[in-house]
């Protein structure tokens, strides 16, 4: 509330609106100036502590984390969120068809490996992948486009929700376990290549069980390597719990010989601080490494499933309201005054509109034509004839 001078009271009544006027808005420049200066640099959080398997010491409990840090992570965990709402919106409408695997919930996961390893490392995972893709560098305005299938998606359109690649991204898988296997490949390439990199592969509890994980999980040991294998645990494999469908839920200490790490999903210091320890691990020569994230997803399995019939709504609120991934994040930011409220509702604001130009080109972009169906069959190769559903159908395959 600000009072004018005694003087100021002869003032016309416009006069007096205009000095108050000016004299709020200097104030509030003074506040912003203040407030921006005073602003904390870094600080530091503890997390929760990771059970081990097989490791004498483990992963810092304690995570520093500077100003310009926390705001990416939340501007990136943030734009994954709406994104991954907006794809909800879509495929109500119709505009998005077929599979469609949402990953809000689970945010923390995929920001926290990104900021674990290095943009040069390799990552690959199961078909719940538009987060991951959007952290390997892809933007959203390509991932919206790929889901409707248009000709300016990150595979032109041709690939959809379950099949999405960048450099150093490898999908986007859409069999169930299959990219394991393709992972430990990858650490085979890194390891003969000598480069001194890291393969990230990722698979959910409902694939746990599966035999080719573990032929991969023996290979990997037997040549030492640099694999970190995550299993996200977000407690349902579809619509069954994990005490339904595994005699062990230690998912951590499934590699047996190999060392393992229990870590807080939610948390993305947590799983960040884990990662950079896992990835320290594989790059002295050590061998793999089996990691599990405990985390949450909020929609159901797909978007074919209400998520509802296995669990209840109370029990999905209860998650979002006591350990959601980004409001963990803004609460510590603010409560450290690491940022300020307006700060943070500007970043808000910013990420609406991003996310709604994105779905405006995912709608308006084109379909790509029938002729360029089978193209990128092979990298580098001249023309070919491809055959088609029948003996008279001929296609071209251009590289």
């Amino acid at each position: 509330c600000f009072i004018l001078p005694a003087a100021s009271t002869s003032l016309p009544h416009g006069g007096a609106v205009r000095m108050v006027c000016r004299l709020v808005m200097g104030a509030r420049m003074v506040a912003s100036t203040r407030s921006f200066a005073d602003f904390t640099p870094q600080a530091s959080f503890d997390v929760k502590k990771c059970e081990l398997h097989r490791l004498e010491a483990g992963p810092s409990e304690t995570a520093v984390l500077t100003r310009e840090q926390g705001l990416q992570y939340y501007r990136t965990m943030q734009t994954m969120r709406r994104m991954e709402l907006k794809a909800d919106q879509l495929y109500k409408q119709k505009i998005i068809r077929g599979f469609c695997h949402l990953y809000d919930g689970q945010e923390a996961c995929a920001m926290g490996i990104e900021a674990g390893i290095n943009p040069t490392d390799h990552l690959i995972t199961a078909y719940r992948a538009h987060g991951y893709t959007f952290t390997r560098g892809v933007s959203v305005r390509e991932i919206l486009a790929e889901l409707t299938g248009r000709r300016g998606g990150v595979a032109k359109g041709k690939g959809g929700s379950m099949h999405m690649y960048a450099k150093h991204f490898y999908g986007g898988n859409g069999i169930v376990g299959a990219q394991v296997p393709l992972g430990a490949g990858v650490a085979l390439a890194c390891q003969y290549q000598g480069n001194n990199q890291v393969c990230v592969a990722l698979y959910g509890d409902g694939a746990a069980n599966q035999g080719q994980i573990f032929e991969s999980f023996n290979m990997a040991a037997l040549w030492k390597l640099p694999c970190i294998f995550i299993c996200e645990n977000n407690k349902f494999g579809m619509g069954t719990s994990v005490e339904r469908s595994s005699a062990s839920t230690d998912y951590f200490k499934r590699g047996d010989y190999i060392p393992g790490i229990k870590v807080d999903g939610m948390d993305v210091l947590c799983v960040r601080e884990a990662i950079k320890f896992a990835a320290d691990y594989c790059r002295a020569g050590k061998g793999p490494i089996v990691m599990e994230l405990e985390t949450y997803r909020y929609h159901g399995h797909s978007m074919s499933d209400p998520g509802v019939s296995y669990r209840s709504r109370e029990e999905i609120q209860e998650v979002r309201s006591k350990s959601d991934p980004i409001t963990m994040l803004k609460e510590r930011m603010l409560s450290n005054n690491m940022a300020s409220v307006e700060e943070i509702k500007e970043i808000d604001v910013e990420i609406r509109k991003v996310i709604e130009d994105a779905a405006q080109f995912a709608i308006s972009d084109p379909e790509p034509p029938l002729d360029e169906l089978c193209n990128h069959i092979f990298a580098n190769n001249p023309p070919m004839e491809v055959r088609g559903t029948n003996p008279w159908v001929k296609l071209k395959s251009v590289s």
